[in-house]
């Protein structure tokens, strides 16, 4: 059978975008009958509230996951809200950068974990955690490709070399499969001129990886994760939605 695909949502800045990425992803790629795993890697846990999961009542979560792989699936809760299921996370995961470092496979635990898991699944999105620790870089080894949120702001570009050297870095020494399934532009306005240099910059600089699908900013799409759902499920006709949705779609016709 085959295994999904794994994508990895990353970027070492913090509020670009990433888990509002993961969540609205996934919900579109599960609107479009595609068969989803969502893993929550970030201890704050805000991926999994985003879809209906209360993060301090669980009893498992991916933490458990990463120290025994061979019981992953039946860490996977469903989101009913969302239509898909979940890897959780809570604080429980920070304690996972301790025990993970005292391990022999510490960077591939994760690959484990989804080699379990992943022919279940059409597509697997990983929220990763805005910094690079052993956390990231386990998401990166367990991934095929990697989609980059960012805003196009004046910090932005130089935000994005680090993370490509750290890309590169795993290419080298881990897995080499990894490739940048593509960079996309967050919290995107059209009127601001920085942000049309910005895009002018990155379609110069990678002109294959920018996807054409801008996420706009939106108040529907930041008000979905306080009703614990995505913006799909809160406003179906908001521009935020509409733009995840024109995503899945790019994201698939590129496969």
């Amino acid at each position: 059978m085959a295994r999904a695909r794994v994508i990895s949502i990353t970027n070492q800045k913090g509020g670009v975008g990433k888990t509002t990425t993961s969540v609205n992803l996934a919900a579109s790629m599960a609107q479009e009958n595609k068969r989803v795993l969502l893993v929550d890697l970030d201890p704050q846990g805000n991926a999994t509230m985003g879809v209906g999961i209360e993060k301090t009542e669980l009893e498992v979560s991916v933490y458990d996951a990463l120290m025994d792989p061979s019981e992953a699936k039946s860490h996977i809760t469903i989101s009913e809200v969302a239509g898909f299921d979940v890897l959780p996370s809570n604080a429980d995961l920070t304690a996972a950068e301790v025990h993970l470092l005292q391990l022999d496979d510490k960077e591939r635990r994760l690959k484990k974990v989804l080699a379990e898991v992943s022919h279940y699944y059409d597509y697997v999105f990983i929220d990763c955690p805005p910094s690079l620790n052993m956390l990231t870089l386990n998401a990166l080894v367990a991934s095929d490709s990697v989609i980059i949120p960012m805003q196009c702001e004046y910090y932005a570009l130089e935000g994005l070399s680090a993370l490509l050297n750290t890309i590169n870095q795993v290419q080298a020494h881990v897995n080499e499969d990894l490739e940048i399934e593509g960079i996309l532009r967050t919290m995107y306005d059209p009127r601001n001129r920085l942000s049309l240099e910005v895009s002018r910059q990155l379609f110069n600089h990678f002109p294959d990886k920018v996807y054409r699908t801008v996420i706009p900013r939106n108040v529907r799409l930041a008000e979905a994760p306080s009703h614990g759902v995505p913006v799909l499920l809160h406003d179906k006709h908001s521009s935020g939605s509409k733009a995840y949705m024109a995503l899945a779609g790019e994201i698939i016709r590129k496969q």
